[in-house]
């Protein structure tokens, strides 16, 4: 699919479809806590979080104490739901919202250095090596020097569709070929995600320092 036809696939989604009864919703997602807690970085740095649709991911962040946090989503009806429920809970101030395809060269071309990369769910939606290619730059380009990349994706025991799209599988090994030498892996480790209908999803989870 080209730009226009994703962002159509996912404002659908969001606009059809309750966040808590999204296929990828984490009520609680200690896996990628944890692995942030791991890189000790300070509650100033600059943190992205692409892919994010409605991640509560975020509001915890932001509870944490985080005061520079970017929250980036091809769909605006997601980040709509997510500016919301921030605003509820007067978090909104530590948060930016950035609708962009992340797949487009000059998406993130203006945004500051980060010291953390987060992407839960979005990598494995990407099928076309161009796509990849971008992504992988992104993050090269984006994550300063002594920063980290937390990446969580589908394992190859996984399933090969989700929300109606073909998917693309992932070990650590693929996950570093794709990154280059500059990012070296500091841990993995599995993890069965239960949605909300009880489907089991077998992911692999990553993290990742620039050196």
């Amino acid at each position: 699919m080209d730009t226009s036809e994703t962002k159509q696939h996912w404002e659908s989604i969001y606009a059809s479809t309750p966040v808590e009864q999204t296929g990828w919703y984490e009520e609680q997602p200690t896996p990628s806590l944890d692995l942030i807690d791991e890189c000790n970085i300070s509650k100033q740095d600059r943190i992205i979080d692409v892919g994010s649709g409605a991640s509560t991911l975020i509001d915890q962040l932001a509870e944490q104490g985080y005061k520079n946090i970017s929250a980036v989503d091809i769909s605006e009806k997601a980040l709509q739901n997510l500016r919301k429920r921030l605003q509820k809970k007067g978090l909104s101030d530590q948060v930016t919202l950035i609708n962009k395809d992340i797949t487009q060269s000059s998406a993130l071309r203006e945004h500051p250095p980060v010291s953390l990369w987060h992407d839960r769910a979005l990598l494995h939606f990407l099928q076309e090596e161009n796509a990849r290619d971008r992504y992988a730059e992104t993050v090269q380009n984006l994550v300063k020097s002594g920063g980290f990349a937390v990446i969580a994706e589908f394992s190859p025991e996984g399933v090969d569709k989700c929300s109606g799209l073909e998917v693309r599988k992932y070990d650590s090994s693929d996950l570093s070929e794709l990154l280059g030498p500059n990012f070296i892996l500091q841990k993995q480790f599995d993890h069965l995600y239960t949605t909300p209908s009880g489907g089991k999803r077998p992911y692999i989870y990553t993290l990742f320092q620039k050196v």
